[in-house]
């Protein structure tokens, strides 16, 4: 029988126990070993059963067990020792609070946005990488002790549950999540109410949402819940699943993720006292919103939109993370504008401004539909790609919207991502330490096997488990218990399925994979894991065609499939992997932030030079997948049978045979080394902790800056957006004449100077709005200017001529030899902008000036 109604019984802890409440809430247990510790010995079986989760634990614990924990003082003290170690960690002065960054105060708060957050198991609120970055930057801002709080949804479903059929075909399942059941609390009003945001939506319907906080350590993490009796049951199911639903239902969702999420903002800071932030920072456009919502809210105080939009624009940090405009959310133009229309989410703000924002208005966009990714870009003064190469892709791909400018100048930089050591590394490798230079090599391999051999349990458990899910007996699963073997060289690959990151690449050569799998002398083991969106028919073939061929009986003891990927598995699974395997279509891979756990645990890297290995690969960290970027990249079939056949010569002619390279005291030297290596010299580049630093010392504390300049001086935004308005007016009038070039020494040689003697119109604008230039560095054979370098010129005595026209002039040092060129541009410039190309305006010499694009040579 079924129960009409579900609700959550909480335990009442006896007094003595009382800390572990508290110490059950805060998710640093997710990622402090001696917490877990102190729970498992609460109740080992009870432990395992609730996987890991205190929580969960606490509420299925006996009373007995409860009161007989109340008498027993040893375990009374490792309580009071625990508890006053996390109050030490929340309440003492770490790295952000020491950190002096260039003399000026830092952020005093940062708001990060993000749809999805993966912190725990426990808390199923990610789908895959974004999120886990995203629960990673949370966890490092923690142990540095910058002052973030994160936003997101809560959404009652997750992302979904992974099984397989018989055939091998996935199946999705959604769980009910019972926020009463999850390391959550309710925001509450003082008067225990709780506390609750409210959206406007056409038609006159309201979308309310509540607010339940995570505590990841010493960050607050508020999750907006639309599952509330006073909505109408199409609003109830805002949150219900991760990246579900259509077009409306998405919109719905990233509305209330921004708008919603900027409100819920405000309710945290004025019931618990937290400064508000001076940094907004979106993690990928689906919180775009956030910057509308704080543009209406400067329009309460009178401000206009162009001097709100500045000041907005001071103090937000945008981070893509897609390499592809298919990965960006883009709406219908007249979805957006029924949404922001009269009576829509944001009462007076212009319809027609906020469309303008999102309005892919450049060659080649399509100006119906409203782009996420654009609007964020325009809603931000500060944005970043997450590895150096996505960066590149990043200005290549949003080049549109800075006209007449080179790529390499679209003020899109990067900060590479990274991931958070003490959740990801195994215990025992944490254990070394700083000793890891100095550790025998005898000990490392041996670390090696006993996480290989714990991969192999683990591999098998599952395996077993999702077999008799598809519908197997037990008596067919003996063979199970020979699955993998502690001693043969393992490979891991998991992640999301979709088609660029390749899962079946490996299956391009069937018998030459099996060939590698039996190997009598060099036998290589594969593990394999991952998701295909629930609306990827094709993502889910590749999985199926995948586990078909695991599914052969003679070659299943080597490969194997296993469903359901998520944080549990991952843990277990990439401290167990010698080599991890990742084979995008390059460079379709932002960052790839896997093979960076994978290293901290000992794991060397296999992949294509695509997101972070492209620019941190060298040959004592693992081995460059070769791929076929030229003339096979228009034939997709030919790439992917040229570059499988590189990684099969890899892994048969260089990684089998180093692994198995044994001296006399049964240890691989060069492996070990290897191994050695990555973890010394490769490990402390791929730590989250690195990554947070760079974006509180490039990003959030020039952010910081330029709120309080724009943000907390409104008369100064106004001022900003006036100037803007007249330079965008009269720019049509600016351009660049005659160019003069006379050679200080006569000659172009190396060290010598060219006097630039060059004639402007700068029309209705004053010297004092512009900055006049020349650009020179090396030229290629079609005389474009590569590496670039800008020299400034100066107006020469004497203001203009009769005709409005400037002369200015300047040096510029051939300080490189070959061939050699030089051109000149006018950039409008302001003491409140963060670099030139913010305007997106320049003008350049008109193309039949020759002066000033001749080429020297010496």
């Amino acid at each position: 029988m079924k129960a009409i109604r579900r609700f959550t019984v909480r335990p009442v802890l006896p007094e003595p126990l009382a800390p572990l409440s508290e110490l059950a809430r805060n998710l640093r247990w997710s990622w402090h070993a001696p917490t877990r510790e102190l729970f498992r010995g609460v109740d080992p079986a009870g432990w395992r059963a609730a996987g890991g989760d205190p929580v969960r634990l606490l509420g299925s614990v006996t009373a007995g067990r409860l009161a007989e924990l109340a008498t027993d003082p040893e375990f009374l003290f490792r309580v009071s020792e625990t508890a006053r170690d996390l109050d030490g960690y929340l309440r003492g002065r770490r790295w952000y609070q020491e950190h002096s960054g260039d003399g000026t105060p830092l952020p005093a708060a940062v708001a990060y946005f993000s749809p999805e957050f993966g912190i725990t198991a426990a808390l199923p609120q990610y789908s895959g990488g974004l999120g886990i970055l995203a629960g990673d930057h949370l966890k490092a801002a923690s142990d540095l002790g910058v002052p973030l709080i994160g936003v997101g949804l809560l959404y009652r479903h997750g992302y979904f549950r992974q099984s397989l059929s018989l055939e091998g075909w996935q199946q999705e399942h959604y769980p009910v999540l019972d926020p009463d059941e999850l390391p959550l609390t309710l925001l509450r009003e003082p008067g225990g109410s709780p506390a609750q945001v409210s959206l406007d939506l056409p038609g006159g319907r309201s979308l309310r949402a509540r607010i339940w906080q995570a505590q990841v350590g010493r960050v607050p993490l508020l999750l907006l819940d639309s599952d509330v009796e006073e909505n109408a049951p199409g609003e109830r199911d805002v949150t219900d699943r991760l990246y579900g639903g259509g077009s409306e239902h998405r919109l719905l969702q990233e509305v209330l993720l921004g708008i919603g999420g900027v409100r819920a903002v405000r309710a945290y800071c004025r019931l618990t006292g937290h400064p508000e932030p001076e940094v907004f920072h979106t993690n990928e456009g689906h919180a775009g919103f956030q910057g509308l919502e704080r543009i209406r809210e400067l329009l309460t105080y009178g401000l206009g939109f162009d001097a709100a939009l500045e000041a907005v624009r001071a103090g937000t940090v945008f981070t893509t993370h897609t390499p592809v405009p298919a990965g960006i959310d883009r709406f219908g133009r007249e979805l957006v504008a029924r949404h922001f229309g009269a009576g829509g989410e944001l009462s007076g703000v212009d319809a027609e401004r906020v469309l303008r924002l999102g309005s892919e208005s450049y060659p080649g966009g399509d100006p119906e539909v409203f782009n996420m990714a654009v609007m964020g870009l325009r809603l931000a003064q500060r944005a970043n790609g997450v590895s150096t190469l996505h960066g590149a892709v990043s200005r290549e791909m949003f080049r549109g919207l800075w006209p007449g400018f080179d790529t390499a100048e679209v003020p899109i930089t990067s900060v590479t991502n990274g991931v958070h050591a003490p959740t990801w590394v195994a215990p025992e490798v944490l254990a070394l330490g700083d000793d890891i230079a100095s550790t025998p090599g005898t000990d490392l391999w041996a670390l090696r096997r006993v996480l290989r051999e714990r991969l192999v349990h683990e591999v098998r458990e599952r395996l077993y488990a999702s077999w008799r899910q598809r519908g197997a007996g037990t008596a067919e699963l003996g063979w199970i218990d020979g699955v993998l073997d502690p001693d043969v060289l393992t490979v891991g690959f998991a992640r999301r399925v979709p088609a660029y990151k390749r899962l079946t690449l490996m299956l391009r050569d069937r018998e030459r994979l099996t060939e590698l799998l039996l190997h009598p002398e060099r036998p290589v083991q594969i593990v394999v894991a991952g998701k295909a969106h629930p609306a990827d028919d094709g993502g889910k073939r590749l999985v199926q065609e995948l586990v078909r061929f695991a599914d052969d009986p003679r070659v299943r003891h080597r490969i194997v499939f296993l469903p359901d990927y998520g944080m549990a598995m991952a843990r277990k699974l990439l401290p167990g992997c010698d080599v991890w395997l990742n084979n995008p279509l390059r460079p379709l891979e932002a960052c790839g932030t896997s093979g960076m756990k994978a290293a901290l645990n000992g794991g060397l890297n296999l992949s294509v030079l695509d997101g972070w290995w492209d620019e941190w690969y060298e040959p004592d960290f693992g081995w460059a997948v070769p791929t076929a970027d030229g003339t096979a990249a228009h034939d997709q079939d030919r790439r992917d049978d040229l570059e499988a056949a590189a990684l099969y010569g890899l892994v048969e002619e260089r990684i089998a045979p180093l692994f198995y390279d044994r001296g006399a005291d049964g240890v691989p030297a060069r492996w070990t080394e290897m191994v050695r290596r990555t973890l010394t010299a490769l490990g402390p580049k791929v730590l989250a902790d690195r990554m947070v630093r760079e974006y509180v010392d490039r990003l959030y504390a020039p952010a910081a800056r330029a709120h309080r300049v724009l943000a907390l001086d409104t008369g100064a935004a106004g001022e900003l957006a006036d100037w803007k308005a007249r330079v965008h007016a009269a720019w049509p009038g600016v351009s660049v004449g005659h160019v003069e070039a006379g050679a200080d020494t006569g000659a172009a040689e190396l060290g010598s100077t060219l006097a630039l003697r060059v004639c402007v119109t700068l029309g209705a604008l004053r010297p004092e709005d512009v900055d006049v230039q020349a650009v020179a560095g090396r030229v290629d054979a079609d005389d474009a200017i590569a590496d670039p370098q800008a020299f400034p010129l100066k107006p020469a005595a004497g203001g203009p001529d009769t005709a409005g026209r400037w002369i200015y002039e300047g040096p510029l040092a051939l300080d490189r030899t070959g061939p050699f060129g030089y051109t000149v541009r006018v950039l409008p410039a302001h003491p409140l902008l963060p670099h030139g190309a913010d305007p997106g305006l320049v003008a350049w010499p008109a193309e039949t000036a020759g002066e000033g694009a001749g080429v020297l040579m010496r």
